[in-house]
């Protein structure tokens, strides 16, 4: 019963707003999210391949919510396989040399629905797979600020893991220097911009081509406890410490008080 409520308030708000159709799929999405493994699966090789057992979205649907255009398009299986490729610029918005690039993968079915998200090797180096599978699974019981139309994930309701946090050296060594680096008491937050290649943006969000994304470390540990960024428009922020284990936090701890 909550959740009809939950959908039909959600329903009627959106029906006010002009081309809504876009945002009622993108909501019918976020609701399978609560039977995650009924709707979803995941692999994971050097990619991380997220599955849509019962697509709901449309490429359309993508390009309305985004205001941007894939880098590109090939045909696959009877349907469309779309790249969003970013490149890493400097302060001038030139690019970096050598090439520092990641990507995401949208494959659309036959009915143009969307049906796998692959997220590239370079991604995963800041948001690790297990850490990226879990904050997925966290949506399902997320809240909605329905003004900013954007969740928040209650990482209260998930299973917890025992991985370690990724480390900032092989961070580093993947994606080269920062722009910029905020040294806090105990963090230092590092700060990168990387370049959607894209073309015919709608006027008015041409700065949505622009990725930046904040890298928190902590400076005890020397690893990264939070990732924060917008890609094609879409915000994800990550705080790897709410997904950890007690047992693990517990030793982490340990370690950064030296016992």
């Amino acid at each position: 019963m909550i959740r009809f409520f939950r959908w039909f308030y959600l329903l009627f708000l959106l029906s006010t707003l002009t081309g809504c159709f876009d945002w009622i799929r993108a909501y019918q999405t976020y609701l399978q999210m609560d039977e995650f493994d009924q709707n979803f699966a995941i692999t994971v090789a050097d990619e991380f391949n997220l599955y849509f057992k019962d697509p709901i979205l449309y490429s359309d649907d993508l390009i309305s919510l985004s205001k941007l255009q894939p880098s590109s398009i090939r045909k696959e299986n009877g349907g469309e396989s779309w790249r969003y490729l970013f490149r890493k610029i400097d302060e001038q918005g030139n690019l970096v040399q050598p090439e520092v690039k990641f990507y995401f993968d949208l494959y659309f079915n036959e009915e143009e629905r969307l049906a796998q998200w692959s997220f590239s090797p370079l991604f995963l180096q800041i948001a690790p797979a297990e850490f990226l599978e879990v904050s997925l699974r966290s949506l399902g019981e997320a809240t909605i600020n329905e003004e900013t139309r954007q969740l928040r994930a209650n990482t209260d309701l998930v299973d917890k893991i025992s991985s370690e946090l990724p480390n900032k050296a092989q961070v580093i060594t993947q994606l080269g220097a920062p722009l910029s680096i905020k040294d806090k008491a105990e963090q230092e937050k590092y700060r990168y911009h990387f370049l959607l290649e894209t073309h015919d943006i709608e006027e008015g969000y041409e700065d949505r081509a622009l990725c930046v994304i904040k890298l928190t470390f902590d400076k005890e540990t020397a690893s990264l406890v939070k990732m924060a960024g917008r890609f094609a428009g879409l915000k994800i922020s990550i705080d790897y410490r709410k997904y950890l284990d007690n047992q693990h936090e517990n030793v982490a701890q340990l370690i950064k008080e030296g016992i």
